[in-house]
C-alpha cells in the first residue's frame, strides 16, 4: 500500500498545483395570591415534567469560539495523508469510488462521460466538491445532488492542505493556523448545507494532507476524513491505460482517489475500460457513508 502511494506521489503533485450567550427570556406574569388554606391533594397542581432531550435531534455542534479555543496552541506531530482518523479502506471487500472537483483556475472542467460511466454501470460513488467547483458548476452541482447514486462530500473552500501551522504539500501553502483550518472546512460545508437540505459527512481536504491537529477539528465539525488507499489516476495525469491498471488491481477494501473535474486527462476513459469486468465479476461498490 505504502509503494503504490509512493509511485503517485509525484503525479498527485503536479495535479494537486493544477488544481489549483443567548438573552434571558422574559419572565411569566407574577402568579396570584396564595389562598389561606393549603390546597387539598385533588386540587394540588401536578409538577411539570422534568424537560429531556429529543433523542432523534443530534447534539449541537459546538461553536466557532469553542473549537477555535480548544485547538489554540495545540502542536502537530504528524503530517502526511496516512493518518490515524483518516478513512483510507471500507469494510466487507468492497470498493468506494471517491472523485475530486478542486475548483479554481484549471479545476473546474466537468468529466460528463465518466459521471456517465457511472450512470450507465449502476456504480455509486462519493464526489468532493470545492466551492469553487460549486460556483462555477451550477448545473453539473444540480443534478448530482438530485442523483442518489452519489454521496457529495466537502472538498474545501479554498482546496489547501488542511494545517494549523500552514505546511505546505505539492508546493502548496497549507492553512495557517486552526482559524484557518476552521475556515476551510466549515464555510464550505455550510455552502454545501444551504444548497443540499443537510450536511456532508465526509471531508477531504485539497492535497488529502493533514496534521492531526486538523483531523481532530474535522471531527468537531461533524464530518469524518476521507483518504485514499489507492490513487488510481495520479492527481488525474495518467493515460487511460494507467488508470484502468490501478483500478482493476484495487485492493478488496479500498477507498480510490481519482479526478472528475478534468474531462481532457485519462480517468474518464480508464474507468470505462476497467468498471464493466468488475461489474460483471461482482464486485460490491459502497459510497463512504453506505
Amino acid at each position: 500500500m505504502v509503494g503504490r502511494r509512493a509511485v503517485v506521489a509525484a503525479a498527485l503533485g503536479l495535479a494537486a498545483a493544477a488544481c489549483a450567550a443567548p438573552g434571558r427570556s422574559p419572565g411569566r406574569a407574577a402568579a396570584p395570591d396564595a389562598p389561606s388554606d393549603p390546597p387539598s391533594p385533588s386540587q394540588a397542581p401536578s409538577p411539570s415534567p422534568t424537560p429531556t432531550a429529543d433523542p432523534a435531534r443530534p447534539p449541537a455542534p459546538p461553536t466557532r469560539e469553542q473549537v477555535l479555543a480548544r485547538y489554540a496552541g495545540r502542536a502537530p506531530q504528524q503530517w502526511g495523508t496516512d493518518l490515524p482518523g483518516v478513512a483510507a479502506t471500507v469494510p466487507d471487500g468492497a470498493l468506494a469510488l471517491t472523485f475530486d472537483a478542486c475548483g479554481g483556475p484549471g479545476g473546474d472542467g466537468y468529466d460528463a462521460a465518466l459521471i456517465g460511466t457511472l450512470r450507465r454501470l449502476r456504480v455509486p460513488a462519493t464526489l468532493f466538491l470545492n466551492a469553487r467547483w460549486v460556483d462555477a458548476n451550477p448545473g453539473p452541482f444540480a443534478e448530482l445532488a438530485a442523483d442518489p447514486l452519489f454521496e457529495l462530500g466537502n472538498h474545501g473552500t479554498a482546496h489547501r492542505p488542511l494545517s494549523v501551522t500552514g505546511r505546505s504539500a505539492y508546493g502548496i501553502t497549507g492553512t495557517a493556523d486552526p482559524a484557518a483550518a476552521y475556515r476551510e472546512v466549515a464555510d464550505n460545508r455550510a455552502k454545501l448545507t444551504a444548497l443540499l437540505g443537510r450536511a456532508p459527512g465526509w471531508f477531504r481536504a485539497g492535497t488529502a494532507h493533514y496534521d492531526e491537529v486538523a483531523v481532530a477539528l474535522v471531527g468537531e465539525l461533524g464530518e469524518r476524513v476521507a483518504g485514499f488507499a489507492v490513487n488510481a489516476d495520479g492527481g488525474a495525469t495518467f493515460t487511460p491505460g494507467q488508470v484502468a491498471a490501478e483500478v482493476a488491481a484495487a485492493p478488496p477494501g479500498s477507498i480510490l482517489i481519482s479526478h472528475f473535474n478534468h474531462p481532457a486527462a485519462g480517468t474518464g476513459e480508464g474507468y470505462a475500460r476497467a468498471l464493466p469486468a468488475l461489474v460483471d465479476a461482482g464486485q460490491r461498490f459502497v459510497r463512504l457513508s453506505d
